[in-house]
């Protein structure tokens, strides 16, 4: 679900980006790290703003409990709790020899997109995913001390960039804990004086 929804987010910046490019040919935007394996420069998000996972957090939702669904045949099934995230992603102009101002000018773009458009759903956003509920874009501060060590990480070339939390994408691998037998209270059983029914 975590590319699902980095695609999905991918493709509308670049619709929006080529919109205001007119004659642009191929894609602006990149899902992509800046580097391979080894450390070179990918070859392909050259003069593209580029679109990477930068971290994975686990958004805090009050209840975590098992699932119970009827399974039929007076059983319950009880399924793991799904799993709800929010990803950091950064978005960096790797526009190359390109004017800086240029670079400004598309991460300047991106910001506006999001800003225009900070919640992605099925009604504003035609073909999300069954497994897509909602999606909100919201930018996410660094101080100076954690974006230097961030693109260290990154390999320390700096670029002209934006950080956002995306909230929330869930993960549910549907997966079975166990099949109790129901159990149905009858009328005829009598309650604890104060018990709750």
């Amino acid at each position: 679900m975590i590319e699902v929804a980095l695609r999905l987010i991918i493709q509308e910046l670049d619709q929006a980006l080529r919109l205001q490019v007119p004659g642009s040919g191929g894609s602006l935007v990149a899902l992509s790290g800046l580097a391979d394996g080894a450390g070179s420069p990918q070859p392909d998000i050259a003069g593209k703003v580029v679109a990477f996972l930068v971290n994975i957090e686990r958004e805090d939702i009050p209840s975590r409990a098992p699932r119970s669904l009827d399974a039929g045949q007076d059983r319950l099934a009880v399924l793991q709790p799904p799993v709800h995230l929010n990803l950091m992603v950064m978005f960096a102009a790797n526009l190359g020899g390109a004017p800086y101002d240029e670079a400004l000018k598309q991460i300047s773009a991106v910001i506006a997109f999001f800003q225009g458009k900070p919640v992605f759903n099925a009604a504003n956003t035609p073909g999300m995913d069954a497994g897509l509920d909602r999606l909100s874009v919201e930018i996410e501060n660094l101080s100076t001390t954690d974006l230097s060590n961030l693109w260290g990480v990154l390999g320390g070339r700096y670029l002209p960039s934006v950080l956002y939390r995306v909230r929330m994408v869930t993960i549910d691998s549907g997966r079975l804990i166990s099949q109790p037998r129901r159990v149905e209270r009858t009328s005829a059983q009598a309650l604890p004086q104060g018990a709750p029914a």
